[in-house]
């Protein structure tokens, strides 16, 4: 009976052993969630677009293991390795604040000027692509090179965004003898469609040129005409409703007509609808 009892202790000893190995094999082929095994850091690499050649062993984000990829279309595909958005973050472009805006191309003539920015941070990963690096805007200088004032008269009225005053007198010639500006209230009577279709930034205040609205334009140095006292176009000598024509400067499609309804001495015009004689 002992020898019985010994074997079976023995026996049951073995399976239980056995079970345990069994056990532990299972476990180690099947690996843990938090196995970070292959991915986008082993492969060392990220890809812009679609790339089957950007592919790495390990797992998805879905828990599945295999083939997993670290280009820019995983994100879409579901099949971006586990580790794809440390290794591998989206980065939009930055670029820099828009430098102050240049002196007119040619003087005593309707140019352009430029502003321009650079960038700082290229995209990757899909980012944001990066945003025009220049502008140009319509301008007029009344003063050549060397100083002295031009000669010629501008009409049609060229006119631009009352914003453009403060940068052009920072670069206009003072005098002692500088008479104060005014504004001239217009009524407009037609508008052409170029002045709907500016797709830049510096283009969009002549969306606010509306048909039959009135709109305010200043006069002011060094546009401001040191004889006559007047800025070029400005309708002082114009007949009662009569059609005066003027153009925007930086956008020679954007044009019409309009009447002079009557000047003032202090300008308190609404800035969205003031204008400037350039």
């Amino acid at each position: 009976m002992q020898r019985q009892g010994c074997c079976f202790g023995a026996r049951l000893q073995l399976a239980f052993l056995l079970l345990c190995r069994c056990c532990c094999c299972c476990c180690l082929a099947v690996p843990s969630r938090g196995w970070q095994g292959g991915g986008c850091a082993q492969l060392g690499r990220c890809c812009s677009g679609r790339s089957l050649a950007c592919v790495s062993s390990g797992w998805r984000p879905d828990g599945s293991q295999g083939a997993c990829y670290c280009d820019q279309a995983c994100p879409r595909t579901w099949d971006c390795c586990h580790d794809y958005r440390q290794v591998c973050p989206v980065v939009s472009c930055k670029v820099s604040d828009w430098s102050e805006w240049s002196s007119c191309a040619e003087p005593c003539k309707a140019t352009y000027r430029i502003r321009r920015r650079h960038i700082i941070q290229e995209p990757r990963n899909g980012g944001k692509t990066c945003p025009s690096l220049e502008e140009k805007a319509g301008c007029l200088e009344y003063w050549t090179s060397q100083g002295t004032e031009c000669k010629q008269s501008f009409i049609p009225a060229l006119i631009t965004t009352g914003g453009y005053g403060k940068a052009r007198k920072k670069r206009a010639v003072s005098s002692a003898n500088e008479r104060n500006g005014y504004c001239v209230e217009f009524q407009l009577t037609a508008i052409t469609e170029g002045c709907l279709n500016g797709n830049s930034s510096y283009t969009h205040w002549m969306k606010y040129l509306s048909e039959g609205h009135r709109v305010c334009v200043e006069c002011q140095h060094p546009a401001l005409d040191s004889r006559s006292l007047h800025c070029s176009g400005d309708g002082s000598g114009a007949k009662k409703n009569q059609l005066l024509h003027w153009q925007a400067v930086g956008n020679p499609r954007c044009r019409g007509t309009w009447k002079r309804v009557r000047q003032l001495d202090t300008c308190s015009c609404p800035s969205v609808h003031s204008f400037l004689f350039i």
